[in-house]
């Protein structure tokens, strides 16, 4: 006779084994297992200590039902626990192994989401009724079943870490008994309720600034605001860029005791700063920055020295001079982290105090910065660098236009000198090219604007010498303080690292099939071949159009770059060592790089490297938070300019698919629009690595990087949005 199987389930004989006590987790699952396996019937606290066979006491197992039954796993009725069959989609596999992440929510107009979660290579897809009443880019703690080689997890908000959102820009609508803060159209955010006695002046009809006081318990409870801020004259164009800023977490006012703070500081340079620092006001030094930039990060020294080699000293605003450690100024620094460039204006980090003025390398003014400065031998090779404190005299300030006109003229002001520090960034370039760096640029989306702000011209920012020259000394300086750091000591500094890791396996697999499709051969095998096929693939596709549609499809293949305390190098540009060192007008990461450095010039200095590990991690949220930004301007300027070409027809390119259609971009302004798959003559079905969909009955296809022709049919400034009909493939 065989064996009848012990344990929970249908067969509910007891084991055979002596009771023992477990730990809250354990319990947890073997309850949950034990009422998913029988769905329909209802246990007392007794009868599923017994059945699960624990030894643990009554108030344990009482608080373990109560967990569950407050996370909708089970339902408690006159003293009896069942399975919550409402829930069961997630809850059926929540009676297995969880696991726990935390990350950023990106949520659909539907008001599901996707949770986003570093390092894991993929998202968590939430259902609306899963989502905790969390917001667009909120921090959430989520749990998901823990199967092994699942790539598509359905998960639950357990938890709200913390709230993107607390401010909001919109219409105020009054009503008899309350008023209703509409948000801007086309956002994500939801509806902010007002008390009539927390509308201050406000009018109906107005667009108010409103902060949010209260949030909703759960998914149907009203969410409660008041009105801090009227905008009187804002333009639909200021109230759309503001709600921008706002929406994506940014303050657009500084607090008052931060600005007293800034106003109060002293920018007199005394004889004892000049004795702490090296002075290079007599040597020559400019500024090469965008014709419109008013704050100025960095600036570049030249001179021969009485050995016969050059020395260029890279010389960076020191911030960290006005701005002193857990100050208000400093904390507020902190919390926004960069500055955030808009397509008509930018919300600093700095108040204009120290942004504009003492910090910005502005000419013909002393300035303190924090230099790395190199010498290098007549073959260009670097032979000694020096790292410290610097008082400069920048003599001119050039445009990257003017810079350019002298570098390929040769004439005007500085241009033997401007053209020899060229040579040598070239020199910098060539070896880091050859070491590895991947060769890809993506292109930068630069309007015309009039008086108005509304875009008039569109183009694409073109790189030439000039920038690359400040690019070079850069990435120069950056990856020397960084080496500096890291081989100081032999128990590691704790430090901020840039870090960029390898290609996703999986992207760069189905990248690279898509490629040969195409004609052109990637070699994956090891990490040197993958940069290597890169750079040749960007070399061959400046001759190829058709290849020329792969480098951006080469570029989401990329992980994202980041900052933290665990150095893995940086795969992009072939360096062991990075930092951000260059820019602390803009990036907080830069602050703590200079302070770090500064202190561990002369003697070993060890930060807590804890505390600096979740500055790294805010860093990078707020970094990402400050893209998105740019990029819902951006979006929102392109649907602008295209809203008086509607029934034109336009030549574009396949730039992405998904589920439910593909996008095209045109190629003189780069927007883009959807066209859904319903709306083509025959049903396509998508591949799986999204590269490409098949039709059904004519075998056609449509793949990424294709070129077609396309219809406008409507441009919606509202929910920013472009649509298009397809006319023709070509």
């Amino acid at each position: 006779m065989p064996n009848k199987r012990k344990g929970i389930g249908k067969n509910t004989r007891k084991s055979s084994r002596n009771p023992s006590k477990t730990g809250p987790d354990k319990l947890n699952s073997l309850i949950l297992k034990l009422v998913a396996a029988n769905p329909d019937k209802k246990y007392d606290a007794r009868q599923i200590r017994e059945k699960i066979n624990v030894d643990n006491n009554h108030d344990s197992m009482e608080h373990a039902l109560a967990q569950l039954v407050n996370r909708g796993l089970l339902i408690h009725k006159e003293n009896k626990y069942h399975w919550n069959k409402a829930n069961s989609n997630f809850a059926i596999s929540d009676a297995s192994p969880r696991k726990t992440f935390t990350g950023r929510v990106d949520m659909t107009r539907s008001g599901s989401g996707y949770i986003v979660v570093d390092g894991l290579g993929y998202d968590i897809y939430v259902p609306i009724n899963a989502m905790k009443n969390a917001m667009h880019r909120d921090i959430v703690k989520v749990e998901v079943p823990d199967k092994k080689n699942s790539r598509k997890v359905e998960g639950k908000v357990v938890d709200i870490v913390s709230r993107s959102l607390t401010n909001i820009i919109g219409t105020l609508r009054i009503f008899h008994q309350y008023a209703i803060v509409f948000p801007i159209p086309g956002s994500t955010f939801p509806e902010v309720l007002i008390k009539l006695k927390d509308i201050g002046e406000a009018k109906d009809g107005q667009y108010v600034l409103a902060e949010i006081i209260t949030w909703g318990s759960s998914q149907n409870k009203a969410i409660w605001g008041k009105v801090n801020n009227i905008l009187h004259e804002a333009s639909l164009n200021d109230v759309a860029m503001e709600s921008i800023l706002i929406s994506n977490g940014f303050s657009l006012e500084f607090p008052e005791t931060v600005m007293k703070e800034a106003e109060a500081i002293n920018g007199k340079i005394t004889a004892k700063d000049l004795a702490e620092r090296r002075d290079y006001r007599k040597i020559l030094t400019f500024t090469i920055d965008p014709a419109t930039a008013r704050d100025f990060d960095d600036a570049l020294s030249y001179r021969v020295l009485e050995n016969g080699n050059e020395e260029v000293g890279v010389h960076i605003a020191d911030v960290t001079h006005f701005m002193q450690e857990n100050s208000a100024l400093d904390k507020e620094a902190l919390s926004r982290s960069t500055s955030v460039y808009l397509v008509d204006r930018v919300l600093p980090m700095l108040p204009e105090k120290l942004s504009n003025d003492l910090c910005s390398l502005n000419p013909k003014e002393d300035k303190f910065t924090f230099s790395a400065v190199f010498e290098f031998d007549e073959k260009h090779k670097i032979v000694s660098e020096w790292f410290g404190k610097t008082i400069i005299h920048s003599s001119r300030r050039f445009s990257y236009e003017e810079a350019q006109e002298r570098l390929e003229t040769k004439k005007g002001d500085l241009a033997m000198e401007l053209l020899k520090v060229d040579v040598i960034a070239k020199h910098l370039r060539k070896l880091r090219f050859k070491n590895g760096s991947i060769n890809f640029e993506s292109d930068e989306i630069r309007f015309e604007l009039d008086a108005q702000n509304k875009p008039i011209g569109v183009f694409i920012k073109e790189r030439k010498d000039s920038n690359m020259l400040i690019e070079d000394f850069m990435l120069l300086a950056n990856k020397s303080v960084a080496t500096f750091m890291h081989k100081k000591s032999r128990n590691p500094i704790p430090f901020v690292y840039r870090v960029h890791d390898m290609p996703d396996p999986t992207k760069l697999a189905d990248f690279a099939l898509f490629a040969k499709e195409l004609g052109y051969q990637m070699n994956i095998d090891t990490p040197k071949n993958i940069a290597k096929s890169f750079n040749e693939l960007a070399e061959a596709s400046v001759k190829n159009e058709t290849l020329r549609m792969l480098e951006p499809l080469a570029i989401r293949t990329m992980a994202k770059a980041e900052y933290t305390t665990e150095n893995i190098g940086h795969y992009g540009l072939a360096f062991d060592y990075y930092t951000h060192f260059t820019s602390p007008i803009r990036r907080y990461s830069d602050v703590l790089v200079h302070r770090i450095l500064f202190q561990n010039l002369k003697e070993e200095v060890r930060v807590e490297k804890e505390s600096l590990e979740i500055k790294c991690k805010h860093i990078s949220q707020q970094e990402r938070k400050a893209m998105d930004a740019e990029r819902d301007s951006i979006k929102y300027k392109q649907v602008e300019y295209m809203m008086n070409k509607i029934d034109q027809e336009f030549i574009g390119r396949i730039s992405g698919m998904i589920d439910r259609g593909f996008f095209v971009e045109i190629g003189d302004s780069k927007a883009e629009g959807m066209i859904p798959f319903n709306h083509l003559d025959e049903p396509y079905i998508l591949a799986d690595n999204k590269l490409k969909a098949v039709a059904r009955r004519s075998g056609k296809e449509l793949k990424m990087g294709s070129m077609v022709k396309v219809r406008l049919d409507d441009a919606d400034l509202d929910t920013r949005k472009l649509e298009f009909t397809l006319l023709e493939v070509l």
